[in-house]
């Protein structure tokens, strides 16, 4: 890892329903992305002119309001373009050349910084979380000792288990940082989830749908 370039990540509680944003970028060239970009796009701006930092584009996880109202004030304040999952794209009311539609296992640059998107349906159809650096940005698909909810529109609790199943593969070292801050630690770790967290603790889909019960 000693050999990475230098990441700059940033993890912010924001807006009244207690939700993440996260800048992730490359240091040395100044440049970051926000991810879900919500509630106080000033402030957002702000803490990364603050810390040496300019946005260039924004990381959709999902396109729910909580996570996406900042879309288009964001877009008025720089140049670059919103990343989305292409099954939720044409959720974001703005100009197409102003979108990058993702795909499962694309990845992305900013400056010598690689970012992995992987599509992690199951809380909504173009659920994405991002991988970088041994870090998982993972939105509203895995919390610390929870997972998303699966009974709103595009909601499907069976592909949320596959969804989970596969993120359990990162490797157990994996750092976890989720989209809201609903428990007491602001982050977590794969192995941790697998061992505590109850949507892990099921190995069949017919017990863990038993669980969800639609929700």
């Amino acid at each position: 890892m000693k050999n990475l370039p230098k990441l700059y990540l940033k993890q912010i509680e924001i807006g009244p329903m207690q939700n993440f944003s996260y800048f992730v970028g490359d240091q040395k060239k100044g440049e970051c992305f926000v991810v879900d970009p919500a509630w106080d796009v000033p402030a957002l701006l702000e803490t990364a002119h603050r810390d040496g930092m300019k946005i260039v584009g924004g990381l959709l996880t999902h396109t729910h309001y909580d996570h996406a109202n900042g879309v288009e004030e964001l877009l008025e304040k720089m140049e670059g373009k919103i990343y989305v999952h292409a099954n939720e794209a044409s959720m974001i009311k703005v100009k197409p050349d102003r979108i990058e539609k993702l795909r499962d296992k694309q990845k992305i640059r900013i400056g010598d910084i690689e970012i992995e998107c992987l599509h992690t349906p199951g809380h909504t159809p173009g659920g994405l979380c991002f991988f970088v650096q041994n870090h998982l940005l993972s939105g509203d698909t895995l919390f610390i000792n929870a997972c998303g909810r699966c009974d709103i529109a595009g909601g499907d609790p069976e592909k949320m288990y596959e969804s989970l199943k596969c993120l359990a593969q990162l490797g157990d070292q994996v750092v976890v940082l989720p989209g809201h801050n609903y428990d007491e630690k602001k982050a977590s770790t794969i192995g941790d989830e697998k061992r505590n967290n109850p949507y892990y603790q099921y190995s069949s889909l017919s017990d863990f749908l038993a669980l969800r019960k639609g929700y």
